[in-house]
């Protein structure tokens, strides 16, 4: 697996960094190189937006993000997943102001048909 391969789309299945199990939603996370071969991640999830840069070592992806809230102010967290097939990334996150008590999840799975994501 090199970091190249990761580049393409995913399908995700999330939950919230909170104590209830009905925080749970989809979207696409969108991962693409840079000149410097750093991660760039976009997420949208319904019509919302988020930004991240990270890096690949020995199989773990850690991606920086940051987004708007609706309120406008700046959150930031980090988003760690682990490789587990070239189509499959399984991670945790974790964002400055959620609940320290808890960790959010992602589930991706690589889309391979670009009509799916149009």
């Amino acid at each position: 697996m090199t970091i190249h391969d990761l580049a393409g789309s995913y399908a995700i299945q999330g939950s919230n960094q909170e104590e209830a199990d009905s925080s749970s939603y989809q979207g696409i996370l969108t991962l693409s190189l840079d000149e410097n071969n750093r991660i760039i991640a976009e997420w949208l999830i319904g019509d919302h937006e988020q930004h991240g840069t990270g890096f690949f070592k020995d199989g773990i992806l850690v991606i920086n993000f940051r987004y708007e809230g609706d309120d406008q102010k700046i959150y930031k967290g980090v988003a760690v997943y682990r490789w587990i097939n070239p189509d499959v990334l399984d991670g945790f996150w974790s964002e400055k102001h959620g609940d320290p008590r808890f960790l959010g999840t992602e589930y991706c799975i690589k889309i391979k048909d670009s009509k799916f994501i149009n």
